[in-house]
């Protein structure tokens, strides 16, 4: 029998929901069938901790007197933009100085979280209504207006192991690897991953309430290379990277235990984002759906040093065990995500949801579906 969203939140607020963490689920169903679980379980958490560079946080500062059109500004010697109003800004995360690649947007944004100062600088032409053309200050979390953290991509559905065939060490996104497929890397947190439990977004849209950097936020939109129609197992599961969701939170209200800055060597920044994403179990699709085991979910194997060949496949339980093979050869495996925080990120939400403090919104506007990606094409300007 299919459940509704009003009779499952009904049963949070009575504190009777069956919430149970996508692990758990998914040891579940070695012993029972979807339907026993659909009529089992009200509600399935999720996790996931990783480096998502497509995010970043828009701070309004206020306006000084005299006021000042900020069109050039740096927090703590960082290029961040002036491309908004006259005194706001967008810190994205990989934003850098060139002299300091080290530290960036991102650790501007811990540092808001974590209450420490910030030396705002910035600039502007002067005009009537805004005459000045200079202000250096100091800012934090408590003198700016809004701090509100938006990421236009995190949470990817699945994403590639990343190994390196040739001679030399690469220095990338997914760690540094090592020549002649000495080490592989992955960055999904596997069966506890959010849009892996729901893998057509059939209840992940517009207005979903989620765990966002250990405070409550929402998905916003479809997030940027949304991709639908990647091919899939035959689970359903998509084997690379798929689907993505833009989401928003209050970043004043966030803690640097699950929005952390991070350097890769010779690659840059990027802001390890914490998610997590209830799934409401409606019916018994969806608890098939949420059942999913890491030998179940494969991903593809891309060759990071030679053009992004594919490699092959594998799953994640292989990778969780520390080794794979590729072309006959074993690969020592490691994650470029936290396990550990995925885990307790589902567990934290679990408990929130069963003590009746985290309802579940119903989307207001489904995903896309029959979406694909284009590449930039180079072409010549006309004269």
């Amino acid at each position: 029998m299919a459940k509704s969203y009003a009779e499952i939140n009904e049963k949070i607020k009575k504190g009777t929901a069956v919430v149970l963490t996508a692990e758990e689920v998914a040891e579940l169903s070695r012993t029972l069938s979807p339907k026993e679980i659909a009529q089992k379980v009200d509600v399935v958490t999720t996790g996931t901790f990783g480096a998502m560079c497509s995010s970043g946080a828009f701070i309004n500062f206020g306006h000084a007197n005299p006021p000042i059109r900020m069109e050039k500004i740096e927090l703590n010697g960082v290029r961040v933009s002036g491309g908004l109003a006259a005194v706001d800004t967008y810190i994205g995360a990989t934003d850098c100085n060139p002299e300091r690649p080290a530290y960036g947007g991102a650790h501007i944004i811990e540092d808001l979280i974590n209450g420490k100062d910030i030396l705002l600088e910035a600039w502007g032409k002067g005009t009537d209504c805004y005459p000045r053309k200079h202000i250096k200050t100091v800012i934090n979390k408590d003198t700016v207006n809004e701090a509100i953290l938006y990421n236009p991509r995190n949470a990817y559905q699945n994403y590639n192991v990343a190994t390196n065939t040739t001679d030399q060490l690469k220095y990338t996104y997914m760690g540094t690897l090592l020549p002649r497929m000495r080490n592989a890397s992955y960055s999904t947190a596997g069966e506890l991953s959010p849009l892996i439990n729901d893998p057509e977004c059939r209840t992940i849209g517009l207005g979903t309430r989620i765990f966002l950097g250990g405070t409550e936020g929402y998905v916003t939109w479809n997030g940027t290379q949304f991709h639908s129609t990647k091919e899939v197992n035959e689970y359903g599961i998509p084997t690379s990277n798929a689907r993505t969701i833009a989401v928003i939170g209050d970043l004043k209200n966030m803690s640097s235990e699950y929005l952390r800055a991070a350097y890769y060597e010779k690659y840059g920044i990027s802001l390890f984002v914490g998610i997590g994403i209830p799934i409401p179990i409606l019916d018994e699709d969806l608890a098939r759906r949420v059942s999913i085991r890491n030998e179940q979910i494969e991903t593809t194997i891309v060759d990071y040093g030679n053009g992004n060949q594919i490699l092959g496949k594998t799953n994640y339980a292989a990778l969780h065990s520390g080794e794979i093979e590729i072309k006959g050869q074993k690969v020592r495996t490691a994650p470029v995500s936290s396990l550990a925080k995925a885990r307790e990120i589902a567990a934290m939400l679990k408990k929130r949801i069963a003590g009746g403090h985290f309802q579940l919104t119903e989307p207001v506007r489904p995903m896309p579906t029959n979406t694909g990606l284009k590449s930039l094409l180079e072409t010549k300007p006309e004269n």
